[in-house]
């Protein structure tokens, strides 16, 4: 794979009563779209029975009125939307997955990369196992299928597959009586759970698809916890937080969350006004102008402008009706996505010292295209600020940063990619300011810096 991914969206109901739950399920995953755009899936759980529907596509083209209303009533189910970080794009590797085993029946909706998934598929092969998808969400459900066979609960069992998965890995699992969600000990991906006034309790990747469903937020789940929501209520397993070095995924918090989240006790949009106050702080620029690159490059404009005193404006408008552009599989069709994706305003930019603010910059193609729009709309001078540090490094947990190849930083000097992009400078956040976006340390940067929390992973590089 050549192109940078994306995260997933993972989204679960648990009530105690059966309901149209299907609709809130959909409202969710809407919520979760810029997660994931390949792919959609509810699977809704009837007093037991489970029924699946799933495609490609986004939410609103899988899923009609029609579908909707065709889909019964029921008292728990479990959403996903995706990109194909493990596996290809194609309908077998659609989630959430069901599994049927010799105690029951299992859903599966994972968001994340398993750092070791190669090894444990290889070891599942080797003992019979038949995979019909290429995703390495199957090789999670093979796993606690084998420990549920072996162990009277279903929570023990995911507690001792929590023993055999590295890397990566938010889950929201599904019995016929129970929803269980877990985190990595790690933290690497989010995971949050609010509830409803009827006692329904909601899990979501993000807070935003909480409030989507009119659920209030109760807390994120912890590294390493396992929290299942029964007939009894909601207990919590706590047995593997602490095992590991907590590294939540920076990324989250310049790019892939939606900025009116809260991650980890941590507002995204206040992550990436900071991520907009440190480039001024620390590359002072003489401009007209500070613009940023819609959308997640857009509060740290606003923080760039708050903190240099340069006006903000808006120089690109966006095309609401198509996807992120650097996760397009081919470069001329990433190329020609920038093309119909942004508009440059000449009004605006005409004349003008620019500052262009964007999240990252990862192969260079994109960014080459923008600042040749705005040079087109008569900037006078383009100086570009990404609110990321360089990219050096392959990423083994969801992000799908494969190869250094592919990597503008990791081949080329500071004043190569300036020229190469087209800019009349090139500033990146610094590497030791990360830390300042979410006020602690407890982070994974191994894209920036090659500092890997999992062993697989520095075995793989």
């Amino acid at each position: 794979m050549s192109s940078l991914h994306e995260e997933c969206g993972v989204f679960g109901i648990y009530s105690r009563k059966q309901s149209d739950i299907a609709k809130s399920v959909y409202y969710g995953l809407y919520a979760l779209q810029h997660r994931g755009q390949e792919s959609a899936g509810i699977v809704i759980c009837d007093d037991g029975l489970f029924y699946t529907h799933k495609d490609l596509g986004l939410v609103g083209d899988v899923f009609s009125k029609d579908t909707l209303d065709k889909l019964p009533a029921g008292s728990m189910a479990i959403g996903h939307v995706r990109y194909s970080t493990t596996g290809g794009n194609v309908r077998e590797n659609c989630q959430p997955i069901v599994v049927n085993h010799q105690k029951g029946r299992l859903a599966v909706a994972h968001n994340g990369n398993l750092s070791n998934a190669f090894e444990l598929r290889s070891e599942l092969e080797m003992k019979g196992a038949i995979f019909h998808s290429t995703s390495d969400t199957e090789t999670i459900s093979y796993i606690v299928t084998q420990e549920r066979i072996k162990h009277p609960s279903i929570e023990e069992a995911v507690s001792f597959a929590m023993d055999r998965l590295e890397g990566a890995y938010s889950l929201i699992l599904m019995s016929a009586t129970k929803m269980i969600a877990l985190r990595d000990a790690h933290g690497l991906r989010p995971l949050c759970y609010g509830k409803m006034d009827d006692d329904t309790y909601v899990i979501a990747s993000e807070s935003c698809a909480l409030e989507a469903v009119g659920a209030e937020f109760v807390r994120d789940i912890k590294p390493g916890e396992i929290v299942t929501f029964d007939s009894n209520g909601v207990h919590s397993n706590t047995h593997h937080c602490g095992s590991k070095e907590v590294r939540h995924c920076i990324f989250e918090y310049l790019y892939f969350a939606r900025p009116d989240s809260v991650i980890d006790g941590v507002s995204v949009h206040k992550a990436r006004i900071m991520a907009g106050k440190i480039p001024a702080e620390k590359c002072p620029v003489d401009a007209d102008l500070v613009i940023g690159v819609p959308d997640s490059g857009l509060d740290a404009a606003l923080g760039y402008s708050y903190y240099s005193g340069i006006p903000y404006a808006i120089g690109l408008i966006k095309n609401k009706y198509i996807g992120r552009t650097f996760i397009s599989p081919e470069s001329d069709e990433r190329s020609n996505l920038v093309k119909i994706k942004l508009n440059a305003i000449r009004e605006v930019l005409d004349g003008k010292r620019i500052i262009l603010i964007d999240d990252s910059i990862v192969r260079g193609t994109t960014s080459a295209k923008l600042v040749s729009l705005l040079r087109e709309a008569g900037a006078k001078e383009v100086h570009m600020m990404s609110s990321a540090p360089e990219f050096l490094n392959p990423c083994y947990y969801g992000t799908d940063i494969d190869s250094r190849e592919n990597l503008i930083a990791a081949n080329h000097t500071l004043e190569e990619i300036r020229d190469i992009i087209g800019v009349d400078s090139l500033h990146y956040l610094p590497l030791e300011d990360l830390k300042r976006l979410i006020g602690s340390s407890s982070y994974c940067v191994a894209c920036f810096s090659g500092d890997y929390p999992t062993r697989f992973a520095v075995t793989n590089r």
